[in-house]
């Protein structure tokens, strides 16, 4: 994700914040223009930008103090783009809840950042649905017993159980689940790729290239996953796929690898943004330094992206490991995964 700062002194400031921390200054994200900007009050629920453009408030920023993204001052919508997505929020009579579901707020609008980003439409066409999201509670007494939301994907719904917005709970599943990397916004970039495979489907050719990389998914989707519950992994899936889970059915695939390409692409932004360019001192040298504006969201190879990648995965991990913490980076690309995730760059930036 960009760098943002302030424009009143220039103080960096986070896609989270609404306010300088330097001067004061409230901030709000506009995603007409994909950035944060500093605005002040004209009153009436109008704010304007320095530039001279005026905006109102996300309701979701007026109820709940829970949105950042600001709504043109001409527009009609009480919502913002990101908000009116929502179709379930969670109960607010329940107090808790009003912490996770900002939680889940957070993480969904950075990936819907990286989608608007990469140009990627997620409205309604008059043949797909649009993307939409049910945020649910269990009714279950724990995480684990029958009765529980399940997260998932069905024709544009995204459902997300909001005990995954709790730290605590979301570490015990990943443990149980022996899954080495779990966060909200994993969850919602896994999610949207079982959406846009569904609006990618329907491209000439997309198919038969599909099945060339990932298999056949018309294969029993819900036998596949009782084997995989019940078996676990193949031995060798870390050959073919990017994660154990992955390895269950050419959906799953197809989004895990989606994901980990929407990873890559917003770390490695990051990374760029803060003029970081890895050099090693000793082992093998990438074939070039990234340029001082290298934007991955633009036209790069997949080649480049990757000569990129792999060294600042290794600083990430080393510099973690310093820490005495886990690899931050806890995978293996393989030359077939690489092969995947060339496929889902080529699909992207052909949309």
């Amino acid at each position: 994700m960009k760098i943002f700062s302030c424009d009143v002194c220039g103080q960096r400031v986070y896609f989270e914040n609404t306010q300088c921390t330097g001067c004061g200054s409230f901030l709000g994200f506009l995603p007409d223009q994909l950035r944060m900007a500093s605005l002040q009050s004209l009153g009436d629920d109008r704010w304007q930008t320095l530039e001279g453009k005026t905006y109102r408030l996300c309701q979701n920023s007026r109820d709940h103090a829970i949105c950042n993204w600001m709504i043109p001052a001409d527009s009609h919508e009480s919502f913002c783009p990101a908000c009116s997505l929502n179709r379930t929020i969670p109960n607010l009579d329940t107090p808790e809840n009003l912490d996770l579901w900002r939680e889940i707020e957070t993480a969904k609008r950075r990936l819907l950042y990286s989608l608007l980003r990469f140009q990627l439409d997620f409205r309604p066409d008059g043949q797909l649905p649009g993307l939409a999201f049910d945020f649910l509670a269990d009714t279950a007494p724990t995480f684990q017993d029958s009765g529980r939301v399940l997260t998932g994907h069905k024709n544009g719904l995204i459902t997300l159980n909001v005990a995954e917005a709790d730290p605590v709970l979301r570490e015990k599943m990943r443990e149980d689940m022996d899954e080495p990397y779990r966060t909200l916004l994993g969850h919602f970039r896994h999610e949207s790729g079982h959406y846009f495979w569904e609006r990618f489907q329907c491209r000439p050719g997309f198919p038969d290239s599909f099945r060339s990389q990932f298999g056949n998914e018309q294969q029993d989707y819900a036998r596949a996953l009782e084997l995989y519950h019940q078996n676990g992994p193949p031995p060798d899936w870390q050959r073919h796929h990017v994660s154990a889970y992955a390895s269950c059915h050419p959906w799953e695939d197809w989004a895990e690898t989606w994901a980990h390409y929407l990873h890559m692409i917003d770390t490695l932004d990051t990374a760029s943004n803060f003029g970081i360019r890895i050099r090693p001192r000793t082992g093998k040298l990438p074939p070039t330094d990234p340029p001082e504006d290298f934007d991955p969201y633009a036209h790069p190879s997949f080649e480049e992206l990757i000569d990129h990648w792999i060294p600042l995965t290794h600083a990430m991990n080393s510099l973690n490991r310093s820490m005495g913490h886990d690899d931050a980076y806890p995978f293996i690309l393989s030359p077939a995964v690489l092969k995947k995730l060339e496929a889902i760059h080529r699909q992207i930036r052909t949309f």
